[in-house]
């Protein structure tokens, strides 16, 4: 391994590479791609998606819903937030609202994150299917963000649309763009009428028509909607106090013309609607020439920074120094001030005929040329690309305390669509989306690279504002394709050192910290080793995986309890509604592969089954949707809960990691040696792989998890290996290997793998047999709260009842501990089962029936084989019964072992006070008697 290189070596070098040119082989075509292959640190690697095939099962029907999605959903939807903030036409596309659009939460905030995952998606699809529909839809989406990268970097330019005479500028909702006026627009008027043909398209209150003012204290507006959605004009030399006004009586219709109009002569002022005076104030003492001078003169824009930039069309505007009457009003309804007796206005007339270019002539005789602005500035720095301006990534570097309404998590949102540019690039080899990634990665390393240590600091520690997700695996990534050393440093500037520290010398500090803010930082923190060789990143990573799994660990392998982790070991005290956010067990299953890349330990994999197959395809709503991926937020866990498949608003994190989760099932299945020297097959799914490097195929032939087992047939040429099949860690009896039809020697151990070697031939088939067992996990913190588990698969108890169901499980247990016969087995339902009348079901169905993944476990009396003691089980302190204890002894070789072991332990609990002498003699005498299932 090469030395590890510091932060300051790393700045020196990108210093020296930013001055030099881009690397150009690793720009384009395969040979980028070459350069993101496995880092040589990785003991274990993956296959690529399109190496791995997804056999007809549980996994190819879940993959196939989210894939109508993918090929049915508008991705101009998904562009539009991108479009309108570069000023582009939209086509008339609906934003996909929620997180998505300016009226989701935070004011939608985090918006373009989801187009990243969307991107991911199609890339996986692709990568999965080879069908076309995928790669076309990625290729309009990489072409739609290389124009509203261009176009961000240049000034903004006009948008015709139809007028009501002729052609007129029309501002899309989320472009920030306004018209501004020169200074001498109202010249010194003391008279004066004001006169806009506008078509608004959305029912933004407040938005401005005009305003025309020095701050919030001296100006003169018209708003086509105020607080009560009618029309307002006001004027006032002392802000909103001393406001003048006139107000309309209905709400302007939305993309329709409208004809607004204000006169103003000596103390009377009137407010005209398509021709009819609707407003009348005869007290006014304020006119354009009491105000003086005034700095901004604005069409759109409002001096209330909190007042949205005007959504609609401008058509023809006049200033005139003088108040039109009535009549003249009436008159400009059907034609154009030229051919009035109006005539033009003589302060400024805008007739908005351009088609090109960024300002509007004023045809008023005195030359006002007016000019489309950004409310931002502009244009963006080289490399921008967002769905919103830069201002959230400025004004997070002043923040102190985290505000979402103001900023939201926006290096979060530029690690998504980074992401997704990425996959692009890999799947398609579109030279243009990594000539965007790499764009975004000079940017932000511009930006950041600059700031001082501390405050990068205090930016990362922000809860929501500074969170960054998964930006620095994907940074690492860029910079394996572009070999910038920039991109490298870059990736250190998002160190959270005192995270870092705390876990590296195996400190707990999660507690009250948000759990999937924090999760990809330690993927992240693998591929910096990876590329640093700095030990302090993979020791983090390593120790924070033990701090979350089992200890903050659901039985579903899901986290965190309303997004937030608690102390270590509380898990029946943090149960709730909103437990198990999805996008933690996505990032959490990435965590553990990485893991799994530096050190083969099989309980990074035994969790990866564990996730895979109850919470990630139980987040997945059995159901098709072209127009929404019908994926879960939060998993609640509390007794009858129901998924919610369109959780918040829609487009939230968990939705767009869903999406990815669905497109990525096989991602897992194999893994090989470094050194070629091993297969690992992690995974009992069915799948086809393709191991070109050795000339072999493997077909994997299985119904799991309804078989207990699996097939692998070998086809292709022949090659000698180890081939590595994972024991999980639940198969405590009775795994089997057969090559041939000819038994395997050697003693599977539950919890790790299972190698059979040799040179495997085209015709040579593996069968693998991994018995089930009925049983139980319990919460840490309350060990009567318990969860089941046949296999790999829990077992959720379907039932409306609002509080924690009662079950006993040893009433049939048989001697080898399983407690499956004490379940009825549901007939023609695979994996369902019933107990004292309630169905459980696999926690895997992405139903809409009340489930309870957790119960009560009682058992009452002590029961052998069906037969009743009538002797109470007593319970010890720690909440451990009598029948817990006997049971803790199985597997039992036959019924005088088990009868041995109820001997010894109710001697032992007779001697300890816990059970009287005769109740002991009547709970062997019932073991004794009763018969049991082996």
């Amino acid at each position: 391994m090469a030395p590890p290189l510091s932060r300051r070596s790393l700045f020196q070098v990108a210093a020296l590479a930013a001055a030099a040119p881009a690397i150009t082989d690793a720009a384009t075509g395969r040979a980028a791609a070459a350069a993101s292959e496995a880092p040589p640190v990785w003991t274990a690697q993956p296959f690529a998606l399109d190496e791995v095939a997804l056999g007809p099962g549980l996994f190819a029907d879940k993959r196939e819903l989210m894939l109508d999605h993918a090929r049915g959903y508008d991705v101009n939807r998904l562009l539009q937030v991108f479009r309108a903030n570069a000023g582009l036409a939209t086509g008339g596309a609906v934003a996909p609202g929620g997180w998505e659009g300016l009226d989701g939460e935070a004011n939608g905030n985090l918006r373009g994150h989801y187009t990243g995952h969307f991107l991911t998606m199609l890339s996986q699809a692709y990568a999965g299917t080879g069908e076309q529909v995928f790669a076309d839809r990625i290729a309009t989406m990489v072409s739609a963000l290389t124009a509203v990268r261009s176009a961000l970097r240049a000034d903004p330019r006009m948008l015709t649309v139809t007028g009501r005479f002729g052609s007129a500028q029309e501002n899309v909702r989320g472009s920030y763009q306004y018209v501004d006026l020169p200074t001498a627009v109202l010249g010194s008027a003391s008279a004066i009428t004001l006169s806009a043909w506008v078509k608004p398209t959305h029912a933004d209150d407040w938005a401005r028509v005009l305003d025309f003012g020095n701050d919030t204290t001296k100006y003169l507006y018209l708003a086509a909607r105020n607080g009560s959605g009618v029309p307002r004009f006001a004027i006032t030399g002392s802000g909103a106090g001393g406001e003048q006004g006139l107000n309309g009586t209905t709400a302007l219709p939305l993309d329709r013309w409208s004809h607004l109009a204000v006169t103003i002569a000596g103390t009377t002022g009137v407010l005209y609607v398509n021709g009819t005076a609707v407003a009348t104030n005869t007290s006014m003492s304020l006119n354009p020439a009491a105000l003086g001078t005034l700095a901004h003169h604005w069409l759109g824009r409002s001096h209330y920074s909190g007042d949205p930039v005007f959504a609609g069309a401008f058509d023809e505007f006049n200033i005139w120094s003088r108040a039109l009457s009535a009549a003249e009003i009436t008159a400009l309804q059907g034609n154009r001030a030229s051919a009035t007796a109006a005539g033009r206005g003589d302060l400024a007339s805008y007739d908005f005929f351009e088609t090109t270019g960024g300002t509007f002539a004023d045809a008023s005789g005195r030359g006002l040329t007016a000019t489309l602005r950004r409310t931002w500035g502009g244009p963006s720095h080289p490399g921008f690309l967002a769905a919103y301006p830069e201002t959230q990534f400025i004004q997070l570097e002043s923040m102190t305390g985290s505000d979402y309404t103001k900023v939201w998590a926006p290096y979060y949102t530029a690690h998504k669509i980074l992401r997704g540019l990425l996959d692009a690039y890999t799947a398609t080899d579109d030279a243009r989306a990594l000539d965007l990634a790499s764009g975004m990665g000079d940017w932000m390393y511009s930006r950041l690279s600059v700031l001082p240590e501390a405050t990068l600091q205090r930016m990362w520690g922000l809860f929501s504002s500074g969170e960054f997700g998964g930006i620095v695996e994907a940074i690492v990534d860029l910079h394996s394709l572009t070999g910038k050393a920039e991109h490298l440093a870059l990736a250190r500037l998002f160190d959270l050192d005192k995270l870092i520290d705390a876990c590296a010398a195996n400190t707990d500090t999660l507690n009250g910290l948000h759990a999937n803010q924090h999760i990809p930082i330690f993927t992240g923190l693998l591929r910096l080793y990876d590329a640093t060789g700095e030990q302090r990143y993979l020791t983090a990573a390593r120790n924070f995986w033990d701090m979350v799994v089992p200890v903050r660990m659901y039985g579903i392998g899901g986290t965190s309890t309303g997004e937030f982790w608690k102390a270590s070991g509380a898990i029946a005290g943090t149960i709730s509604g909103a437990t198990a956010e999805t996008c933690c067990a996505y990032n959490m299953l990435k965590l553990s592969r990485t893991l799994f890349f530096h050190e083969q330990t099989p309980k990074y994999m035994d969790y990866y089954e564990r996730t895979l197959y109850n919470q990630v395809l139980g987040s997945k709503q059995d159901k098709p949707d072209t127009e929404k991926p019908l994926v879960t937020y939060f998993i609640g866990l509390t007794p009858g809960h129901v998924r919610d498949y369109t959780p918040k608003q829609g487009t939230t994190c968990c939705e767009g990691t869903g999406m990815e989760s669905a497109t990525k099932y096989q991602d897992s299945v194999y893994f090989k040696a470094a050194d070629g020297s091993a297969l690992y097959v992690n995974l009992y799914s069915p799948s086809r792989l393709d191991w070109a490097d050795k000339g072999v195929t493997v077909t994997q032939t299985t119904r799991y998890p309804s078989e207990q087992g699996t097939t692998l047939t070998f086809g292709g040429s022949g090659a000698a290996f180890a081939l590595k099949l994972r024991v999980p860690s639940w198969a405590t009896a009775g795994f089997r290997v057969t090559v041939n039809g000819g038994a395997v020697s050697g003693t599977p151990v539950a919890g790790s793998y299972f190698t059979v070697t040799r040179t495997w031939k085209a015709g040579d088939v593996v069968r693998v047999t991994v018995p089930f067992r009925l049983r139980v996990e319990k919460a840490l913190d309350d060990p009567t709260l318990q969860t089941l588990f046949y296999g790999p698969v829990n077992l959720v108890a379907r039932n409306s009842a609002t509080s924690y169901l009662r079950f006993g499980l040893y009433t049939d247990a048989a001697l080898s501990g399983d407690l499956l016969p004490t379940l009825t087995p549901v007939s023609g339902k695979p994996l369902h089962f019933t107990l004292n009348g309630t169905e459980f079901a696999p926690f895997h169905e992405g139903t809409e029936d009340p489930t309870h993944a957790y119960f009560r476990r009682a058992e009452p009396r002590v029961v052998f084989g069906g037969v009743d003691s009538g002797v109470t089980n007593p319970v010890k302190s720690d909440a451990t019964s009598l029948l817990d204890e006997i049971w803790a002894g199985a597997p039992f070789a036959g019924k005088d072992a088990l009868v041995a072991r109820v001997r010894s332990t109710v001697d032992s609990w007779v001697a300890a006070g816990l059970l009287t002498q005769a109740n002991g003699r009547t709970v062997v005498n019932t073991a004794q008697q009763a018969t049991y299932v082996s």
